[in-house]
């Protein structure tokens, strides 16, 4: 069977559609043409690559805490979809509790767009993601992660690393920050997206600089606690990206075909309860 056929779960992707879901006047970034990507596109690479969900994740960009269409496309799709929204620190458990049952899994903590000073202090909310068995779903980059450190290891949240923790190209593998996430492996609560390789490589496809970080990675977490992604529909890309080689990257990291199915499909089915 090809790697195109074999079912999978896109667990990072975007939705935009500025036209239905104005973006807001103070958003720093706006997406425009070939960034944008709706609902109804996504659908389309969706059934040209055999993917069956999409763990959608609130963009920054554009939108920025406005999720009305995250939230409407998870409420329309089906079943297809869930998602990763961005949610106040300060957000009381009652509102956390009406978002989950909305199909929102987590919040996203993205300190790559925000920087670190949003999150200073984020104990409460991580504190109520626990109690409500949600994600917090972390994008940092260099030594970021060594702020979160104290309280993912502290806290018993469940945790997404977006984009392999996005480590500094050319560093070497005990580099602090990533060191850092190969340590978190052993909480046993984190999974890493394998994805969003171009915005830490210095190189062009098929990225090959960041591969011994990609491999640390895989040993480290297993393909147990491994995740796809495709980071659709790549946001300020610094060259053009396609779904489709992005696919045939991931089958060279996981070139089994057991190892394929448990990251491109029973991890995140189990993770995310999609088909329940």
């Amino acid at each position: 069977m090809s790697v195109f056929d074999e079912p999978k779960i896109d667990c990072h992707a975007h939705v935009l559609n500025p036209a239905k879901f104005p973006y807001g006047e103070n958003i720093k970034f706006h997406p425009a043409a070939g960034e944008i990507g709706t609902v109804e596109q996504l659908e389309q690479v969706m059934q040209t690559y055999g993917v069956k969900h999409v763990l959608l994740v609130q963009p920054n960009s554009g939108y920025g805490p406005d999720n009305s269409y995250l939230l409407d496309a998870i409420k329309n799709g089906g079943g297809r979809f869930k998602g990763i929204a961005h949610i106040r620190n300060d957000i009381d458990i009652d509102t956390l509790q009406q978002l989950k049952e909305q199909g929102v899994l987590g919040a996203a903590f993205n300190a790559t767009f925000d920087g670190l000073e949003p999150f200073r202090n984020p104990q409460g909310l991580l504190e109520k993601l626990a109690e409500l068995d949600m994600f917090a779903n972390i994008q940092v980059q260099n030594d970021d992660l060594l702020m979160f450190m104290p309280w993912l290891e502290g806290i018993p949240v469940k945790v997404l690393i977006d984009h392999c923790g996005r480590p500094t190209a050319g560093s070497s593998l005990d580099h602090p920050g990533f060191l850092a996430l190969l340590n978190l492996a052993e909480t046993k609560r984190a999974h890493v997206k394998i994805s969003g390789f171009a915005k830490f490589s210095q190189h062009s496809y098929p990225f090959d600089d960041i591969q011994p970080y990609v491999r640390a990675i895989i040993d480290a977490y297993t393909p147990g606690r491994c995740l796809w992604a495709s980071d659709w529909p790549f946001l300020r890309p610094p060259e053009r990206q396609d779904y489709g080689p992005l696919i045939k990257l991931a089958e060279t990291f996981f070139p089994n075909a057991d190892d394929r199915r448990a990251v491109f499909w029973e991890n995140p089915c189990n993770l995310f309860g999609f088909g329940t």
